[in-house]
Order: structure tokens, then C-alpha cells, then sequence
């Protein structure tokens, strides 16, 4: 087996999911993750931990929600029930079609995603993270061979996790004590408040209340956003490519939107409940080993140069004890680009300039 995977699944294990002997696993397998699920059932192994697998496809989800007639069991408890008594949940990515369920209808999607809201808490509950295998599929989605896109997905993963912690507590120690946060940049002017909001710094570990690998942003919940903001890197939303995407927020709420692909999307997002119109999240991409996009959100979401908003459900992680964020059935980031004429700003003191943060060469 190819080192390298044998080295995603310890940093997965050991890093991330800082697995103990005698810890309940649930192992969440994607149909093209096979190789990476072996390598981790093996360290599982090792650690002593206890394991159960699951296999998960997009072909099925497909062919499941087509047929169903959209009156979706609200609380199904044998699945909630799994991960209550789970401490962690490994989800290992990789299918054979990113666009599988394209023509699954948009109201449907909206229905299944509430009716697993319970599901999705006590989920989110555990240890869980979440990770990729790079497969032939994901290649051809990303515009890049097998073998270059390989390269990519490890040069993510296989990091220096304790240095690249280091270096963003610097930007979770600005956005802790700051009050206000300003990005502008082309078709972007959008103000939103942080105050009393607790920064993430996302180093891909439990540790770090991080759930990715690889990860490598700091995020925050951001509220009360006022101004418009342009969406200029693509991506694939519901299997469906979505360009240059624009939200106007006023009062907090979107009040309009558009795309210059697929905008129906958009759309179909921000009707599947009250919450899905609000923010959820604020994230800036640190993460140099992720270089150029890739329409995965995994890898997207955190690359250097960007800032990412997600429409939906805010992190508990990030709001005071006893207050509520925002609470959608959705969480659908938006990412756009941070380079040359952009610039962040925190309480009207600019941290990044067209890319460079200010503790960076060329700031």
C-alpha cells in the first residue's frame, strides 16, 4: 500500500480524531475510500479501539431519495441512537460520481435535510471528522490527473499541524477580541459583527474543536452582516456547478441573490428554512499546501487567499455558553477570493492585504 495513505490514516487516528483504547468508532466508508479504510481498521486496530463500519454512497442516497415520496421520519431513533453512543465518527470521502444525486428534486433534499436534524446534533456530538481519498472521480472534478491530484490531496494533509496551529492563533487572538469585521474587495463590501464570539483555530484536530483533514482556517459565527459580497470561486452545490454567485444582506437576512450558473440553487438553499438565509459562519483559509481550487469544499474552504461564508447552522463551539446561534438544517459555505485589490479588515484595522496577512513578507 502507498506510504502516504498508510500516513493520512495515523494522522487520522492519532492527530485528528485522537483516538484511546476502548473508544466506539463508527468508521463511515465512501464507495472509492476502500484503500484508506483498510489502512485506518488497521491503526484502529492497533490503538485498541472498538470499530464498526458503515458504507456510504451517493449512488444510493440517489436511488433512496428519487423513490421516496418525500414524508421523511422525523427522529429515526435506531440511527440517532448509533451515534449517542458513539466517541467518534470517521467520515472517509471518495465516491465514484461527485454529480450523483444532480436530479434528485431540491425539495426533497430540503425535506430529507430536516427531517435528520436529530441525527445530524447527536452526530455532531462525537469526536467526528471528516476526510477525503483521493480518487479518479475527485481528480476529474478538481481538472487534474490521478497521480498530480494524489500530490495535492497529501501536500494538504500531511502537514506540520503543530506550526500551522501556531501561526493562526495569531488571527483567532484578533478575531477573539474584535468586534467587527469588514471584507472588501470586487463586488464585495460586507460588514459583520463578532462581538462576544469565539474564533476557531481549525488545526484538523478535536483538540482544536477542528473536524476536518485537512483543515487549516480559522472560523467564527458571525452575526447581524450587512452589505453584498460576491462568490467568485466555483463549486458544486446539490451536483450542480455553481459560478460568481451574489448575496445581498440587509438587516442580517439575504434580501437578494444571483449566480451566473445555476442560481436556482441558490435559491433552492435559502428557502429550505428561516435560518438558511442568515450566516452561520466566517472562515479564513490559511492552509498554502491548498493552492488552487478544487470544487471540494474540504480542500476550497481553507485555502490561503480566501474567506469562506456559509449560509445555515452557526458552530456551537463558537458562541458563549447558553446562547444559540443561528440553526438551519443547511450549512452551505460560499468561498471567495482574498487576493490582489481585497483586503480584511478588524475593527477598521486591515490584517490582510491583497492576500498577505500583516505578520506575512509582502503585507
Amino acid at each position: 500500500m502507498d506510504e502516504r495513505i498508510e500516513a493520512h490514516a495515523e494522522t487520522l487516528v492519532d492527530w485528528s480524531a485522537r483516538i484511546e483504547r476502548g473508544d466506539d468508532v463508527v468508521l463511515a466508508v465512501a464507495d472509492g475510500a476502500h484503500d484508506l479504510a483498510v489502512a485506518t481498521a488497521r491503526v484502529l486496530g492497533e490503538r485498541g479501539a472498538n470499530l464498526l463500519s458503515l458504507y456510504r454512497s451517493d449512488e444510493i442516497q440517489r436511488a433512496y431519495l428519487r423513490a421516496h415520496d418525500g414524508e421523511f421520519d422525523t427522529d429515526p431513533e435506531y440511527q440517532r441512537a448509533l451515534y449517542e453512543h458513539a466517541d467518534s465518527v470517521l467520515f472517509l470521502g471518495g465516491g465514484r460520481n461527485t454529480a450523483a444525486t444532480a436530479d434528485v428534486p431540491g425539495d426533497r433534499l430540503n425535506a430529507y435535510g430536516r427531517a435528520r436534524k436529530a441525527i445530524r446534533e447527536a452526530r455532531m456530538d462525537t469526536d467526528w471528522v471528516s476526510t477525503v481519498h483521493p480518487t479518479r472521480s475527485l481528480a476529474q472534478q478538481a481538472g487534474m490527473s490521478l497521480p498530480a491530484y494524489e500530490e495535492f490531496v497529501y501536500d494538504a494533509v500531511l502537514r506540520d499541524w503543530e506550526a500551522l496551529a501556531a501561526e493562526m492563533a495569531d488571527l483567532k487572538e484578533i478575531l477573539d477580541e474584535g468586534s467587527e469585521v469588514r471584507l472588501v474587495g470586487e463586488g464585495t463590501d460586507l460588514t459583520m459583527s463578532i462581538e462576544g464570539r469565539t474564533a476557531v483555530n481549525s488545526a484538523a484536530s478535536v483538540a482544536y474543536d477542528s473536524h476536518n483533514l485537512p483543515s487549516g482556517e480559522v472560523f467564527t459565527a458571525p452575526d447581524s452582516p450587512e452589505g453584498h459580497v460576491t462568490f467568485d470561486v466555483p463549486m458544486t452545490i446539490r451536483g450542480k456547478r455553481v459560478r460568481d454567485v451574489r448575496l445581498t444582506f440587509e438587516d442580517g437576512v439575504v434580501t437578494d441573490y444571483g449566480a451566473a450558473v445555476n442560481a436556482d440553487v441558490i435559491g433552492e438553499v435559502l428557502e429550505t428554512d428561516e435560518g438558511a438565509r442568515r450566516l452561520g459562519e466566517l472562515g479564513v483559509g490559511m492552509n498554502r499546501g491548498i493552492d488552487r481550487p478544487t470544487d471540494s469544499i474540504l480542500f476550497d474552504e481553507k485555502m490561503a487567499e480566501t474567506v469562506h461564508l456559509a449560509l445555515g447552522r452557526a458552530y456551537d463551539a463558537c458562541l458563549p455558553d447558553g446562547e444559540s446561534g443561528n440553526d438551519s438544517a443547511v450549512h452551505v459555505d460560499l468561498i471567495t477570493n482574498m487576493d490582489e485589490g481585497s483586503r480584511l479588515e478588524v475593527d477598521g484595522e486591515v490584517i490582510q492585504r491583497d492576500g498577505r496577512f500583516r505578520w506575512e513578507d509582502g503585507f
